[in-house]
């Protein structure tokens, strides 16, 4: 489980693998840590750690990627030296400063404009049109692992509003137009949903 507040950034060390694709992460983390089977979100997407070693500053760690998340989110599309996305799992206790994120993908958006201004960065993403009646004005969605708020909906888009701080220390504030992303729409929108679903088919 986790948040939607990214806790560092990360960068794709090394690609191996065919099909189970394997991941080297290097990031800022503490290595002693980081167990072996733990949790790490990228980008949104949930990955379990395999291995993982120390670094002069940081650590350097594997996960496993099988073809289904590679079809079904953008992590297919990394390379060498991208920058991606992290974030540790929710401990009990911990504060709960976005909405609540599984890193359960539930498909990927197309970013539409991309408009900066004094710092500040608007975005009009594009979601699928199954995903598109679960994203609601002032409702919570996760872009890339961050949990962000909805200012507007028209149809199949939705804006954003970026405040600085975000832009600057995620990759949110590098998108541009035609990318993709990936999408995690509110889990108490799609319980919302399959509740009203059931209701009218009783």
């Amino acid at each position: 489980m986790f948040t939607g507040i990214v806790t560092a950034s990360g960068r794709i060390a090394r690609l191996s693998g065919d099909s189970v694709r394997r991941f080297e992460i290097e990031a800022p983390y503490d290595p002693a840590s980081i167990a072996l089977g733990a949790s790490i979100a990228h980008a949104g997407v949930c990955l379990t750690v395999v291995d993982v070693i120390g670094l002069d500053e940081g650590c350097r760690y594997a996960v496993e990627v099988s073809p289904e998340t590679l079809a079904r989110t953008t992590l297919g599309d990394w390379r060498e030296g991208d920058s991606v996305n992290l974030e540790r799992a929710l401990k009990v206790g911990d504060e709960l400063g976005g909405h609540i994120v599984q890193g359960h993908v539930d498909g990927t958006g197309r970013v539409v404009s991309a408009e900066r201004s004094d710092g500040w960065l608007t975005l009009r993403v594009e979601a699928p049109g199954a995903l598109a009646p679960f994203i609601a004005e002032k409702g919570s969605i996760a872009v890339d692992g961050v949990s962000l708020t909805v200012n507007a909906v028209a149809g199949n888009v939705f804006d954003l509003m970026i405040i600085p701080h975000t832009a600057q220390i995620t990759s949110i504030g590098t998108l541009q137009p035609g990318q993709r992303v990936n999408l995690e729409v509110d889990i108490m929108a799609r319980y919302a949903a399959r509740l009203a679903e059931t209701t009218a088919q009783a």
